[in-house]
């Protein structure tokens, strides 16, 4: 009789465990899609100001005759691939190039002349939004209007060919035949210390000829570093390769990663001894993270119980929708 008893008390312990586990998922993955629309929602208003810039720079090409024949200041003077008249620190002025890989340079200072009230358009858009590091085109003919300027002289090489960038290329007829505005996937670590960035472009077309491609380039930890403080629990986010892009410090601490400067990731993105490889899901010193990378990153699933990690329970993910980045929250073992 006493054994009955024990298997009935058991067999109640772990439907109660189950419904349990059942129960924290589902508020896990309420909260997880929330988190993601707020997110795609920022996106979203970006996505829509790239909109009217590019409709802009259409209301210039379609008036190009007329704004060509008008006697206009000249406030670059370009001496070869840059302007003659700095640029850096001037907060009504872009920095724009010539390229020397540009096949008709003429051509290119029209380019100039027609895009310089894109100048006003750029600075307005940039003092909007705090997360935006820049704002820029680059035209099939080689010119590049970037906004805020930079020291350009010693860090660009002016023999480069801007087409042959994927911020260019992604924007294209044969990657973009819609020829809307894109997110491109893969964000980077910018090398000037700004952190995780990740572009947003949009072609602009000169009849059937692609005449430009403007880009938005988005500081991503400014748009989290107060983000997660909002929610409570432990959160990462992760692109498709299982590199780290956010995270609060107790979740990345909690996957057996290198030492956080500071117990904070987006300072220690910052640091120079910064490697992405290092702060990879796939690249953890614990076989059941990798284990859970995989299960979320390659398989689709949603939901994982961690078993050997002593101090995890489990972890749930949710994609995003717009960008190939995924939300997961680390459950630590409740003693």
């Amino acid at each position: 009789m006493n054994k009955v008893r024990s298997l009935f008390s058991l067999f109640f312990i772990l439907i109660a465990c189950s419904d349990s586990v059942q129960e924290g998922y589902q508020s896990d993955k309420l909260v997880l899609s929330q988190m993601v629309s707020v997110l795609e929602e920022q996106a979203a208003i970006l996505t829509r100001e790239i909109v009217r810039i590019a409709d802009k720079m259409d209301s210039l090409l379609q008036n190009k005759e007329a704004i060509l024949s008008q006697d206009l200041p000249d406030p670059y003077r370009m001496d070869g691939a840059f302007s003659s008249i700095p640029t850096l620190g001037d907060t009504a002025r872009s920095t724009v190039i010539l390229l020397n890989s540009t096949t008709d340079y003429q051509a290119g200072l029209e380019e100039i002349k027609l895009t310089n009230s894109m100048d006003s358009v750029f600075a307005n858009l940039y003092s909007k939004y705090v997360n935006i590091a820049q704002v820029y085109f680059n035209t099939s003919n080689q010119v590049s209007r970037v906004y805020p300027s930079y020291d350009v002289v010693n860090i660009i090489d002016p023999n480069i060919d801007v087409t042959e960038f994927n911020f260019f290329y992604e924007a294209d007829e044969e990657h973009n035949s819609e020829k809307g505005p894109i997110w491109i996937q893969e964000p980077y670590v910018d090398p000037a210390g700004k952190g995780w960035i990740l572009s947003l472009i949009h072609p602009v077309y000169d009849g059937d000829r692609l005449f430009a491609v403007i880009g938005i380039d988005v500081t991503v930890d400014e748009i989290i570093q107060n983000f997660f403080d909002n929610y409570e629990g432990s959160f990462l986010i992760v692109n498709r390769k299982g590199d780290i892009v956010a995270g609060t410090s107790s979740a990345i601490e909690s996957l057996s990663m290198p030492p956080l400067k500071n117990h904070v990731y987006r300072e220690t993105i910052k640091a120079d001894y910064f490697r992405i490889t290092d702060y990879n899901l796939f690249n953890s010193k614990s076989r059941e993270v990798r284990k859970m990378a995989s299960h979320f990153l390659v398989e689709g699933q949603d939901f994982f119980p961690f078993v050997s990690e002593s101090y995890l329970q489990n972890a749930v993910c949710q994609r995003f929708d717009d960008i190939d980045w995924f939300m997961i929250k680390i459950n630590p073992r409740i003693k």
